[in-house]
């Protein structure tokens, strides 16, 4: 651990600084004006090198440099948010602030930025200790490309990564299940209505309604981190005299150990003879409590008076991504209450912000 002392942003600034990166409204692919603003925030608070990368991430470095840095410290949290902007209002209790991105993931990423700045006023400090600490606003997470975390992949090898989520100030969050998404399409010729057999519409529900038992049967007697979640999420057909067409595009949740060879077996099997295409597939990850990175974050919120727990979410986040390829310790930290995460009444405590940033610094101080 460093001797000095870090400097934390004052209260007012953080919430200027909140308010205006909420203010940037930066859904999937369209990035780059937040981006440029988080490049030049982090360059004003004395960050060593701050900059857009060639996928459109903000990038802060404070510390080391890549060539003399013996720990690699790496925070990615997700700088774009689903569409619908939702107007920035501070509320009259002078601490709920509503906004799109409020919670996923601008808030878990301003504490992230918040907490590094207050250590940015001692670069000589953190480079005598060779500790390099690298801030990473990525971009299409929400777009489920994870273009952001992709390129961030082959730029580091960090010894530890924290990843931008909303787990609460309080929580850490050390498992995300996997995902795999299907486009299904099955096309039959037109018919007469009094016609025998089933049409095209109604073999899309049969295969719908199997999938569902087998998710159902699958899930007896076991934790919903441990479920097979399957959604329709859209269903519609259409017909041009000739043909009608049905599709399905369907998401699944996938557990840790779930039979994944298996079960595209049996999709092959219930399919018959319609279109199947797998896309946004990711692994679930689960990962250890036992390693330095656990350990400074429990330290740190109790030191901010809170008592941490554990969490496992049944989504997806670009820790599926990141933990394959890095393989260090990882974990989600961020604060935000998870399920308004995508609502249209999204927003956030001030002062969880700030004990978020509080509990980053004391953890990059830590490590």
């Amino acid at each position: 651990m460093l001797e000095v002392q870090p400097r934390p942003i004052a209260r007012e600034a953080q919430v200027a600084y909140f308010q205006e990166m909420l203010e940037i409204y930066s859904p999937s692919h369209a990035e780059k004006e937040v981006a440029e603003y988080l490049a030049e925030r982090m360059q004003g608070w004395g960050f060593r090198r701050a900059y857009v990368d060639e996928a459109g991430n903000a990038v802060g470095e404070i510390g080391a440099t890549a060539e003399h840095a013996t720990k690699t410290i790496v925070l990615l949290g997700h700088i774009d948010t689903v569409p619908g902007f939702i107007p920035v209002q501070i509320m009259e209790d002078g601490d709920t602030i509503y906004g799109r991105g409020s919670v996923d993931a601008k808030g878990p990423f301003a504490a992230f930025t918040l907490g590094a700045a207050a250590l940015a006023g001692q670069q000589e400090a953190l480079a005598a200790a060779r500790k390099r600490i690298v801030l990473v606003g990525a971009v299409e997470e929400e777009a489920a490309s994870s273009k952001g975390a992709r390129f961030a992949a082959n730029q580091y090898r960090p010894d530890f990564c924290i990843i931008g989520e909303p787990s609460g100030w309080s929580n850490i969050t050390l498992g995300y299940k996997g995902r795999m998404l299907i486009n299904y399409e099955l096309a039959r010729d037109t018919k007469h209505t009094a016609a025998d057999g089933p049409s095209a519409c109604e073999e899309a529900v049969d295969f719908w309604n199997v999938l569902k038992s087998f998710a159902t049967e699958f899930n007896q007697g076991k934790s919903i981190f441990e479920t097979l979640q399957a959604s329709l999420r859209s269903f519609n057909s259409q017909a041009n005299g000739f043909q009608e067409i049905a599709h399905l595009f369907i998401g699944l949740r996938l557990p840790v150990n779930f039979p994944t060879d298996e079960f595209l077996l049996k999709l092959d099997e219930w399919k018959v003879d319609a279109s199947l295409k797998l896309s946004g597939e990711e692994l679930p990850i689960k990962t250890d409590k036992n390693n330095g990175l656990v350990r400074a974050f429990l330290s740190a919120i109790r030191a901010e008076g809170g008592q941490p727990k554990f969490r496992y979410k049944t989504g997806t986040s670009d820790m599926n991504v990141l933990a394959p390829i890095w393989k260090c310790p990882i974990l989600a930290y961020g604060p935000g209450d998870s399920s308004l995460d995508h609502t249209p009444h999204e927003h956030a405590s001030l002062a969880e912000l700030e004990r978020g940033a509080n509990v980053i610094q004391r953890v990059l101080w830590e490590l």
